[in-house]
C-alpha cells in the first residue's frame, strides 16, 4: 500500500481532499488537481477580505497591548491531507490513474485567517525514502515543500544536477524563490517519476502543456520538452489566439537537441510549388467552378484573405496571373457574344455571360485590393468590338457586362485606381452609353447593384476631365436622362458642378480678375 503524505506545518483545520495519483513501479507520486492551489489562494483572499470588513474598529493606541515577538513576518497556515491507496502488487508494472476516495470534515462556519493553509508538503516515491527537498516559494506567499530523490532529479534535470553538485551534505535542500507557477513546477517534477509522459499529457489542454513546457525548459528537463512538443504536434489548436501562443512559445525555446520543426511545419513549409503557382491554381479553381453558391462563397473568402494580407508575402508577379485570367474571361465573353449574335444556344450563352461577367468583376476587385487595376481600365476601354456587339444582344443577355463598367467608375470615383486622362475619356466614350441603356435592368435585376455609388462614381469620373469633355458628356447624358427618367443614371450633382465651373464664375474670369488686381497693386 502506498501513502501520500502532506506534512503538517502549523496547527490548522484538517482537510482530506481527493487527489489524482499515478502509481509507478518506483513507488508513486501525486500532484494536486489544477484547482487545488487556486482554491487555497482564493479562500485565503476572500476570507481575508471578509475579516477586514467584519472586524471591529481598532482600539485607541493607549489601549493596544505590547507587541509580542512572532515566529515569522507572514502567518503560516497549514493543511493536513491523508489518503490511502490500495494497490495490488501484481499491477505495479503499469501506470494507472486512481481516483482517491475523499471525505471532507465539516468546517466551522467561519475560519480565522491564521488557520488557512499557506504551506503544503508533498512526498514523492516510497514513504520516507526521499533524500532531498525542493521548496517552491510563490510570489503570493504560498509555499510548497517537495520531498524528492536526488537521483531522479539529476537524471532528468540539468538545472537540479548543477545545483545538487554544489551541495556537499547528504540531505540536500533547494529553494526556488519567486516561483511564478508553483502548481506547474509540482506537475513537472512529478513527471520525472512518470514513465509514460505522453499518457499523462494527453489529459491536459494546450494552455497547460505550454506552461509545463516553459517550466521544463527552465529545469532543463529535455525528455519532458520533447514530450510536450510531440503533444503540440499532434493536438488540434483551437482558434488563432491559441495558435499564436503555441508558435510564440516554440520560437522562444532555446534548448538544443529538441525537434521543433515538426510543430512549426503546421504553419510553415518549404513548398515545392512557388507562391505564384499556388495562387494561380486557387484562382483557376474558383473561376472554373460549376456550382454557383460555392463559387460565390470562395470568391468572398479569397478576397477577404487578400485584403487582410494587404499584399504581404504575395508574389510580386501574381498580378500577371490575375491579368492572364482576365484576358481568358474577356476572350470567353467575346466568343459568347458572337455566338449569341448568331443565335446559337441563347439560354446557355446568357448564363455563361453572367458567370464570366461576375468573374471579371471579382478579378477587378482583386486588382483594386492590390492597387494594380490601372491596366485593367485600359484593357476594358479598348474593347471596341465587345461594345459594338453589346447593342445587338437582348438586354437579359448583355446587362451583366455593364456591372464591370460600373465597378470601374466606382473605383475611379473613390480613388482606388488612377488611370490617365486619355484612359478615363476612353472608358466614358466606349462604355457610358451602353451603361445608360442597361441601367434600368441593373437596378432591378442585380441584387448587389448600388445605384447611388455608381452615379457618384460616374459623376466624379466625368468631373476629372477637361471642361470641354465634361460639357460634351453631360449634354449627352442630359438627353438620355430627359427621355429615360429613372431608367438613366442621375448625374445632377455632376451637372451642377459643371454648370458652376462654366457659367457662374468661370476660371478664366477669376484668373483675369486676379491679374488686374496684381497690375493695379504694382502700379501703386
Amino acid at each position: 500500500m502506498a501513502e501520500i503524505k502532506i506534512a503538517k506545518v502549523e496547527q490548522g483545520q484538517t482537510k482530506i481532499r481527493s487527489v489524482p495519483v499515478a502509481v509507478t513501479p518506483e513507488g508513486f507520486w501525486c500532484c494536486p488537481s489544477p484547482v487545488a492551489f487556486q482554491k487555497t489562494l482564493k479562500s485565503h483572499h476572500s476570507l481575508t477580505k471578509h475579516n477586514k470588513q467584519s472586524s471591529p474598529p481598532p482600539p485607541p493606541p493607549s489601549q493596544l497591548p505590547k507587541p509580542e515577538k512572532k515566529p515569522s513576518s507572514s502567518t503560516i497556515r497549514s493543511v493536513i491531507a491523508s489518503d490511502e491507496i490500495h494497490q495490488n502488487s501484481a499491477n505495479s508494472d503499469t501506470v494507472h490513474s486512481i481516483a482517491v476516495p475523499a471525505t471532507v470534515q465539516e468546517r466551522p462556519p467561519r475560519q480565522k485567517v491564521e488557520t488557512l493553509p499557506r504551506k503544503v508538503a508533498i512526498e514523492f516515491g516510497e514513504p520516507g525514502s526521499s533524500d532531498a527537498k525542493v521548496i517552491l516559494v510563490g510570489k503570493q506567499g504560498f509555499c510548497v515543500k517537495l520531498s524528492v530523490h536526488k537521483k531522479v532529479l539529476v537524471d532528468h534535470s540539468s538545472f537540479f544536477a548543477k545545483k545538487l553538485a554544489e551541495k556537499d551534505s547528504v540531505f540536500a535542500c533547494l529553494e526556488i524563490e519567486s516561483c511564478e507557477d508553483a502548481e506547474i513546477y509540482v506537475e513537472t517534477i512529478g513527471l520525472m517519476y512518470c514513465k509514460d509522459m505522453k499518457q499523462r499529457l494527453m489529459k491536459q489542454n494546450v494552455s497547460r502543456v505550454l506552461r509545463v513546457l516553459k517550466v521544463a525548459e527552465l529545469l532543463g528537463f529535455s525528455s519532458c520538452i520533447q514530450s510536450c512538443l510531440d503533444y503540440l504536434e499532434a493536438v488540434p489548436w483551437v482558434g488563432e489566439e491559441e495558435e499564436e501562443k503555441v508558435i510564440s512559445s516554440i520560437l522562444r525555446l532555446k534548448t538544443e537537441g529538441v525537434g521543433v520543426t515538426p510543430v512549426l511545419k503546421r504553419v510553415a513549409c518549404n513548398a515545392v510549388d512557388p507562391p505564384k503557382e499556388t495562387l494561380s491554381r486557387i484562382i483557376e479553381l474558383v473561376l472554373r467552378s460549376k456550382e454557383e453558391k460555392s463559387r460565390r462563397e470562395m470568391k468572398s473568402i479569397v478576397l477577404k484573405l487578400l485584403r487582410e494580407q494587404n499584399g504581404a508575402n504575395v508574389a510580386d508577379n501574381f498580378n500577371e496571373t490575375i491579368y492572364s485570367s482576365c484576358q481568358n474571361c474577356l476572350d470567353s465573353v467575346l466568343s459568347l457574344f458572337r455566338q449569341a449574335c448568331e443565335g446559337e444556344k441563347p439560354e446557355t450563352d446568357t448564363k455563361q455571360i453572367a458567370v464570366e461577367a461576375d468573374n471579371l468583376t471579382w478579378l477587378l476587385d482583386v486588382l483594386v485590393e492590390r492597387q494594380a487595376a490601372e491596366e485593367f481600365s485600359v484593357i476594358w476601354g479598348n474593347q471596341k468590338e465587345l461594345a459594338l456587339l453589346h447593342e445587338k444582344l437582348p438586354l437579359m443577355s448583355r446587362y451583366h457586362i455593364s456591372r464591370v463598367t460600373s465597378r470601374l467608375f466606382i473605383g475611379i470615383g473613390r480613388g482606388e485606381l488612377l488611370p490617365s486622362k486619355d484612359t478615363r475619356l476612353l472608358l466614358l466614350t466606349t462604355w457610358l452609353q451602353p451603361l445608360f441603356i442597361d441601367y434600368n435592368w441593373l437596378q432591378h435585376g442585380c441584387r448587389s447593384f448600388d445605384g447611388k455609388l455608381v452615379e457618384e462614381g460616374i459623376g466624379r469620373t466625368i468631373l476629372t476631365l477637361p471642361l470641354e469633355d465634361q460639357q460634351s458628356i453631360l449634354l449627352s447624358w442630359l438627353g438620355s436622362f430627359l427621355n429615360g427618367g429613372d431608367g438613366c443614371p442621375n448625374l445632377q450633382r455632376a451637372f451642377e458642378v459643371w454648370w458652376r465651373r462654366s457659367f457662374i464664375r468661370p476660371y478664366s474670369d477669376r484668373q483675369a480678375n486676379g491679374s488686374c488686381h496684381t497690375d493695379s497693386t504694382s502700379k501703386e
